[in-house]
């Protein structure tokens, strides 16, 4: 069975970074993404980072859906289950700061996904990658392409190590 992944993408790195977009590719393989309004203290902006992911201020402004509403969607959709980060240092401060705002309960965990995978895989790890960002065509740095990446290059890797 596939890992439950999550990406998030963020207005940049530090303490008054904040979550901008949040990408979710589910065992199935279903994918969800959601770019979020910055609340009104979400003020820091990197445009170093906007480079790297192309989502604008501007963007998040006129197309974010409210913090309160990812937070509660991530629940409805999540809840209950363990999702897997390649960044778990910064995804669990972004996603804390998400449900802080948004005055609810997080539903679902975060866990490293270095927590699965073997010595093996970790061998096989940035080159299988890179294959799978290739033969997919997935070059966007979004936080659902990101996740689904992620997923595939577990699966691969997984698979070449005769665990699964």
């Amino acid at each position: 069975m596939l890992p439950a992944i999550i990406d998030i993408e963020a207005s940049g790195f530090g303490r008054d970074s904040y979550p901008i977009e949040v990408g979710v590719v589910l065992p199935d393989r279903r994918s969800f993404c959601h770019i979020i309004r910055p609340a009104a203290h979400w003020t820091f902006w990197d445009k170093s980072a906007e480079a790297v992911h192309g989502i604008s201020r501007r963007l998040l402004l006129e197309k974010g859906r409210p913090p309160a509403e990812v937070a509660d969607t991530l629940n409805r959709l999540l809840g209950g289950r363990t999702l897997y980060t390649d960044a778990w240092g910064h995804d669990i401060s972004w996603i804390g700061k998400l449900y802080e705002l948004a005055g609810v309960p997080q539903l679902f965990t975060l866990d490293s996904l270095r927590s699965l995978i073997s010595e093996q895989q970790v061998a096989l790890w940035h080159p299988t990658k890179e294959q799978v960002i290739l033969e997919l065509n997935l070059t966007r740095h979004r936080a659902s392409t990101d996740a689904m990446i992620l997923q595939e290059t577990f699966r691969r890797t997984h698979g070449i190590c005769g665990e699964g």
